[in-house]
């Protein structure tokens, strides 16, 4: 399963619905054009041995088809050092359901049920949920069946994940097994109130799961928001720095997973993620309010994160309504991003910024009735020494709209 042409080689041995392609790598882009022509454009480049959207390339038309095996054999040698790429039909508007599996030494396989991961941004997942609204318990039991199926093939034990492609009509298809435990996997804990990672170990120990299939079905729902290193609102890019000052979420139904501290360098040599932040609650309208409040709550200094963009996310009217899918996120970017604060919050910030520099010039912390120095029309007096710095501001603005909420 390390190996994804490999991995669809036994999914089709198991009689299990794969996405159209090849199971062997490319030998070269005559090949490569010869196998789009036959599954119709546009289709996409995967790394073999790869995963988290590295050696991955869409190409939607033929002159595109060269130099995107090129760009995708070079990141795929750099991040796993195998340059084999296969292709796929590229299926559009699919949501990526995928199926957490669970198995012991002494034969049993179970289900865990899905996760919706389709907010994805460049292949990267960037939102998670459990359960999905797309899924019934019917769909459920089918999937789950399934991904069974494919672990039991490869003889797999432990906790893993079966990804599939669920398309507008129903119909899924296998794209690949992840053999460890996901950055996802949180969400799958608190709806099924199953340890996973204690699993992984007690397994691991030759000891037997003591539940059967039927034992297992998701209860209320959790929502996992990626806390990154990043500033949505400059293209994603990284940002480094030191945490100067972290305030975490906390609360019934919030949790943390965070691998940071106050004084925490950030830098640019791992994974740009800092943290995950993930929400239970009965019902998915009460989850999405829970992790608004969450995001709210969480503050992060000396360096960018995607806390903001999380928060856009969740006012969203299609996320809120479900109606996602895997380029839905990509479609919906810019209404996510560079957006305009709230009127009430700007005033707010306004007049708390005014309020700082007026206790730093004076020491008081506000001002008396007759008092104009501080806020005259809105800001600081004309000629003051002091004014609000950018540190202010931003702290000013986090605290306004906290409030406001």
């Amino acid at each position: 399963m390390g190996s994804k042409t490999a991995a669809r080689q036994l999914a089709i041995g198991a009689g299990v619905p794969v996405v159209p392609g090849t199971t062997s790598a490319l030998r070269d882009a005559a090949e490569a054009e010869r196998i789009a022509r036959e599954f119709g454009y546009p289709v996409l480049l995967k790394a073999a041995a790869g995963g988290g959207g590295k050696g991955m390339r869409v190409v939607r038309e033929a002159r595109e088809l060269a130099p995107a095996l090129d760009a995708a054999r070079r990141e795929a040698k750099n991040a796993f050092g195998d340059d084999a790429v296969y292709v796929e039909k590229y299926i559009v508007g699919p949501r990526h359901v995928e199926i957490q599996v669970l198995g012991d030494q002494h034969g049993t396989m179970l289900s865990l049920g899905e996760r919706e991961c389709s907010v994805q941004r460049r292949h990267q997942k960037m939102i998670e949920e459990a359960p999905s609204v797309a899924v019934s318990a019917a769909l459920r039991r089918e999937m789950g069946d399934t991904a069974v199926r494919a672990a039991r093939a490869a003889g797999y034990v432990s906790a893993g994940t079966c990804e599939f492609l669920l398309d507008k009509d129903g119909r899924f298809y296998f794209l690949e097994m992840n053999t460890r435990l996901q950055v996802e996997h949180p969400v799958t804990e608190l709806v099924t109130g199953i340890d996973l990672v204690q699993w992984q170990l007690r397994v691991a120990a030759g000891e037997r799961l003591p539940f059967a299939q039927e034992d297992i079905s998701p209860r209320g729902w959790a929502i996992e928001c990626r806390i990154t290193s990043e500033d949505p609102d400059n293209g994603f890019l990284p940002s480094t720095g030191r945490i100067g000052y972290l305030h975490v979420p906390t609360g019934p139904g919030v949790r943390w997973d965070g691998g940071i501290e106050m004084g925490s360098e950030v830098g640019l040599h791992y994974d740009p993620m800092l943290a995950k932040l993930i929400v239970w609650a009965p019902d998915r309208d009460s989850a999405v309010e829970r992790m608004h409040r969450a995001l709210l709550e969480l503050t992060v200094h000396g360096v960018e994160t995607s806390r903001d963009f999380h928060l856009r996310v969740m006012e969203d009217d299609e996320f809120r309504r479900g109606a996602i899918e895997i380029q839905w996120l990509e479609r919906r970017l810019p209404t996510l991003v560079k957006t305009t604060p709230p009127e009430d919050a700007v005033l707010a910030a306004a007049v708390a910024a005014a309020l700082l520099a007026h206790r730093d010039r004076t020491g008081r912390v506000g001002a008396g009735k007759n008092d104009r120095s501080a806020v005259g029309d809105g800001g600081p007096a004309a000629g003051a020494d002091t004014a609000p710095t950018d540190a202010w501001k931003h702290t000013a603005r986090r605290e306004a709209i906290g409030e406001r909420w």
